[in-house]
C-alpha cells in the first residue's frame, strides 16, 4: 500500500495535478511523503500514531506511522528515514494522550507544534493558520477522519471520547486548503460499521463542501 501510494502521487505530482488520496489505512502518508517530495506535514488526527512498533497494542502500522516518517522507527519497502524533522511537523487534534501515559508510550507532545481537540474546538480556522506558519513548503495534509466526535462519525476503528464536529472541521480544511498543500489524503472510514451508508454519504457531502477549494 505504501509503495503504490508512492507511485500514484509521484505520478500525479510529475504531471503538475495535485494528488487527492482517499484510503482506509493511515500508513499510506509515507508513500504520500515519498512520491510528493512534501517537506513538512499537517497532520490532523485523533491519534499520534507515533507508538514504536514493538510497543503497538494493535500491532498495525497505523500505531506508527509519524514514528517512522521520523526516523524513530525503520520504514517499509523502498521509503527510506527519516523523512520529517520534529520542526517539519504540525499534529492537530490528537487525544489519545492519556492512553499513551498508560501504556508507557512517549508522546510526540512538547516536541512538535501541538493542538489538542479541546483547543481546536475554540477557532479551528485561526489554529489551522497558526500550525501552517512556520512549517516548511512543501507541505503536505493529513487527514484522519477519527478527529471527529464518535458521534459525529461512529464508522471508526478505533471510538474515543471528545474529537471536534463537522462545522470545526470544515472550517479547518477550508484554511488548510486556502494555505495550498502539495496533496491531501483522508484515511479512516469502515464500511462494516456504517451498513446504512450514513457516514459514506457524509464524507461525501464533505469531500464536496471542499472540492472547489482544489481548483
Amino acid at each position: 500500500m505504501v509503495d503504490a501510494s508512492r507511485v500514484a502521487v509521484s505520478r500525479a505530482s510529475s504531471a503538475n495535478r495535485f494528488p487527492l488520496v482517499l484510503g482506509g489505512d493511515c500508513p499510506l502518508l509515507l508513500g504520500c511523503l515519498a512520491g510528493s517530495g512534501a517537506r513538512g506535514v499537517l497532520f490532523v488526527d485523533g491519534h499520534e500514531d507515533a507508538y514504536p512498533p514493538h510497543l503497538s497494542q494493535t500491532g498495525e502500522a497505523a500505531d506508527s506511522e509519524l514514528a517512522i516518517a521520523l526516523g524513530l522507527a525503520p520504514g517499509p519497502g523502498a521509503v527510506s528515514t527519516p523523512m520529517l524533522g520534529h520542526g517539519d511537523l504540525a499534529i492537530l487534534g490528537a487525544r489519545d494522550g492519556h492512553l499513551l501515559h498508560e501504556q508507557g508510550v512517549g508522546s510526540l507532545r512538547g516536541t512538535v507544534a501541538f493542538v489538542d481537540d479541546s483547543e481546536l474546538r475554540v477557532d479551528p480556522e485561526m489554529i489551522t493558520a497558526r500550525a501552517l506558519a512556520p512549517l516548511p513548503r512543501p507541505w503536505w495534509f493529513h487527514l484522519d477522519l477519527d478527529v471527529l466526535s464518535t458521534e459525529a462519525l461512529p464508522s471508526v476503528d478505533y471510538p474515543q471520547a471528545g474529537g471536534i464536529g463537522w462545522f470545526d472541521l470544515l472550517s479547518l480544511t477550508r484554511e488548510a486548503l486556502a494555505k495550498r498543500p502539495i496533496g491531501w489524503d483522508i484515511t479512516i472510514y469502515d464500511p462494516d460499521l456504517d451498513p446504512a451508508e450514513t457516514d459514506a454519504r457524509r464524507i461525501v457531502r464533505f469531500l464536496g463542501e471542499t472540492a472547489a477549494l482544489l481548483q
